[in-house]
């Protein structure tokens, strides 16, 4: 994985135009609240509480706080609950969007289960973010190279942009089922891009909500 100050600008964190040393990043991936009628269940609708109560309580683990920085995406479901409770406790949170914010939402916003809920959250959330979202540069340097879907290499970009400060710096949290994903870019993807590079992992297991395990 490229951590150099390319992948840095790539980002749109460049260390000249915005001189912030974040004393940890915390990167999420999690999986989106299920749409209506899903045939395998993964993340239903009624346990967003559970959820939202998990990841808050994982970042009070972690001492989440004002001086941290949060990289994530904003698709409905963990995204959004993970990006509310930052930036409830002060951390600076920057969305990097693997599609044109429009196309985005269409794609990993609406279609949940009470999508237009989820629509108001975003739209609320990034009225109060001081940073814009951010959309994955085309041709983006180092990145192309892994995949052409678009979600699969946000994955990196976001990964890369944490890395940029330093492997000890980096917090993972992951709302996940240990399964596969519906298609490239998924949590499992984030995951095992982690582990490979031994980063510091805090799961939080969606088939038993409120277990979460800080896993070295």
């Amino acid at each position: 994985m490229k951590t150099t100050a390319a992948t840095f600008d790539e980002a749109g964190l460049d260390r000249e135009s915005q001189p912030f040393a974040p004393r940890q990043v915390l990167l999420f991936s999690g999986h989106r609240v299920d749409a209506p009628g899903r045939a395998q269940p993964r993340f239903p609708a009624a346990l967003v509480p559970q959820a939202g109560a998990a990841i808050a309580q994982a970042l009070d683990a972690l001492g989440a706080g004002a001086g941290d920085l949060a990289l994530a995406q904003g698709s409905s479901g963990g995204d959004l609950l993970f990006a509310e409770a930052c930036a409830a406790r002060g951390v600076r949170v920057q969305l990097l969007l693997p599609l044109p914010e429009a196309e985005f939402i269409e794609q990993s916003v609406d279609g949940s289960d009470g999508d237009e809920d989820w629509r108001a959250r975003y739209t609320d959330l990034r009225a109060r973010l001081a940073d814009a979202p951010r959309v994955l540069p085309e041709g983006a340097d180092g990145l192309s190279a892994y995949s052409g879907n678009a979600f699969e290499r946000c994955n990196l970009w976001l990964l890369s942009s944490a890395l940029a400060y330093g492997i000890d710096k980096l917090r993972f949290i992951c709302l996940w089922d240990g399964g596969g994903g519906d298609g490239p870019g998924g949590t499992a993807h984030m995951y095992r891009e982690v582990k490979r590079g031994n980063g510091r992992v805090t799961w939080i297991d969606t088939r038993s909500l409120g277990n979460t395990r800080e896993r070295p």
